[in-house]
């Protein structure tokens, strides 16, 4: 049974928005704003004759560095190349720019790592360890043990770390092992020592206490997902104790504290937020701004720009986390109501079946007695009778419950007149629901060869029911997604332990109809109906084009034999 994706219809609807533009709009508008708060103190404002270049050339620039982010979803790869060469040319000109550069081919390479295998990942971590080294080499001065050391790790903690998300796809886990925290406290670490180290002897404060401090700030990122604003509200203050007694870490340490405002963003109620907002921006002005004269329009709105950027995409990304848990809910909900269902129908069956063999057995009391039975042997069969007609009431009265509101469970009979033939109807054979089946699908263009073994009679009743069930729900299949003049295949054999079903089928000749109602839940429903006997059902392509799907229903062996003796007796 093929059964397609089913394609989407061309409407006249105009084209809707790419899904995720806002977030690659915000990593691009975060890239730009930090390179202008990074480096605008370079530039040449008015009234400020000291800038080395120009607005618009470092405006160019921050361009030039910033909106390539806004693909690195798409196309990290090329845009980690991009970068490392950016970078290496930023380099060679002396532009401020490769500050910015320094801290987003870091980023760029841990993306690329995230969604590519080693095979992309490894070259363009190894091209961006080396525009790293050679960006940190100053002018005719070979490259030293630690600057390959501050290469290295400054990559490679992104690609860790970009690996183990990959590694953590499909599993299904809404909060996974410990380890990732593990890995943002590494993360946050390497992070804050590798682009503060140079800056430790700079302070009034001993070396010891600001290492202390930058891997204290870095090992706040492990609970970062658990206390966000706890984590928020301790970097702001180690990125004040920074600026204020180890000049030149700041900037490093600002980069933390918009990771934790980004997550707390993703938690966050709207008041909270833009309580986090403003701190964040204040925090962040008294870091970039030395000279109260430096305060222009512009960088103000740069840097307001920059804390927006992962606010924008903390709340993108907590609508899409609530978005896929609503989903997972959904999803997880239908499974459970089309099991319930399919139980449902397991159950009346199982019923059905039971109403069957005890109004057998009342016929076969009943039938004896107007023989002239006499003595105690009529009072025995009379019992019977009476106990046999009060199950069948008590039957009656679940099947009525069981079944849907619009089905009559009751034939109309009494409790004393035609009850016993009424129930006889009430279940139909296996086989002439296999033959049922097979006869309608045909009538509507189908070929069936069914091949149904004799031995499958020793299974139980209420397991041939179940096949046939299956057997049913899978020519409705083969009709619906193969067509009419597809050439299906039936087989129910009885195996040592099991009751096997098989329906292939090849490729149809006409397009496919809707023309049979589904009887159950598709390939859900029969895997339920397979697992209530302990079995198991497959579906798959085959090998000529169509479709195969087979289930196996146990068959104790004393079940066997019991069916086989109550069979005899019915």
């Amino acid at each position: 049974m093929r059964w397609p994706p089913t394609r989407p219809i061309l409407t006249g609807r105009p084209l809707a928005f790419p899904r995720g533009a806002a977030l690659d709009i915000g990593l691009a508008v975060c890239g730009t704003g930090l390179d202008v708060l990074v480096s605008a103190g370079s530039w040449g404002f008015s009234g400020d004759a000291g800038g080395s270049v120009t607005v618009w050339v470092g405006m160019g620039f921050a361009l030039l560095a910033g909106l390539p982010m806004g693909l690195l979803r798409r196309w990290p790869g090329p845009v980690a190349v991009y970068l490392s060469a950016l970078l290496v040319i930023c380099d060679q000109l002396g532009a401020f720019t490769v500050n910015t550069l320094q801290v987003l081919l870091p980023i760029s390479v841990g993306v690329l790592a995230r969604s590519r295998g080693w095979r992309r990942t490894a070259p363009a971590a190894v091209l961006a360890s080396a525009a790293t080294a050679v960006n940190l080499a100053d002018p005719g001065i070979a490259l030293t043990g630690n600057t390959w050391f501050y290469s290295t790790g400054l990559i490679a903690a992104p690609v860790l770390i970009g690996r183990y998300l990959r590694g953590q796809e499909g599993r299904r886990k809404e909060d996974p092992a410990p380890l990732l925290d593990l890995l943002l406290a590494g993360g946050g670490v390497a992070l804050s020592v590798l682009t503060t180290w140079p800056y430790w002897h700079g302070g009034a404060v001993p070396v010891w206490a600001v290492a202390l401090g930058v891997m204290l700030a870095g090992l706040a990122l492990g609970v970062v997902r658990h206390l966000p604003g706890a984590v928020l509200l301790l970097e702001s203050g180690a990125l004040l104790l920074a600026d204020q007694y180890a000049p030149g870490t700041g900037s490093s340490l600002q980069l933390l504290t918009l990771v934790a405002l980004g997550v707390f963003a993703t938690r966050a109620a709207w008041p909270w937020l833009a309580a986090a907002y403003a701190l964040t921006c204040s925090v962040a002005a008294v870091v970039v701004v030395d000279d109260p004269a430096d305060i222009t329009p512009f960088r103000v709105v740069a840097l307001m720009t920059m804390v927006t950027a992962p606010v924008a995409i903390g709340r993108y990304v907590g609508v899409r986390q609530a978005q896929a848990r609503h989903a997972a809910e959904l999803a997880a909900e239908r499974a459970r109501a089309g099991r319930l269902a399919e139980r449902e129908r397991i159950a009346r069956d199982v019923h059905d079946i039971v109403a069957h063999h005890v109004g057998a057995m009342v016929l076969r009391a009943s039938a004896a007695q107007y023989a002239g039975a006499s003595g105690p042997a009529a009072e025995a069969l009379a019992d019977i009778r009476d106990t046999g007609h009060r199950v069948l009431e008590d039957l009656r009265g679940l099947l009525a419950v069981l079944r849907d509101p619009g089905e009559s469970p009751d034939p109309g009979f009494g409790p004393d007149e035609g009850a016993d033939l009424a129930l006889a109807d009430m279940l139909a054979d296996p086989d002439d629901v296999l033959r049922d089946a097979v006869a309608r699908v045909s009538a509507a263009g189908l070929l069936v060869d069914l091949r149904l073994s004799a031995e499958a009679e020793r299974a139980p009743l209420v397991v041939r029911a179940s096949a046939a069930r299956i057997v049913q729900e899978g020519l409705t299949n083969v009709l619906k997604h193969a067509g009419p003049g597809a050439r299906a295949e039936v087989s129910v054999a009885m195996g040592p332990d099991a009751l096997t079903v098989e329906v292939r089928n090849g490729p149809g000749t006409c397009p496919p109809t809707e023309t049979l109602p589904s009887h159950g839940q598709g390939i859900a429903g029969m895997r339920e109906r397979a697992r209530a006997f302990g079995g198991h059902v497959t579906a798959g392509p085959a090998g000529d084009g169509g479709w195969r799907l087979t289930a196996s229903l146990p068959v104790p062996r004393e079940g066997r034999s019991a069916c086989r003796k109550v069979g005899r007796f019915a």
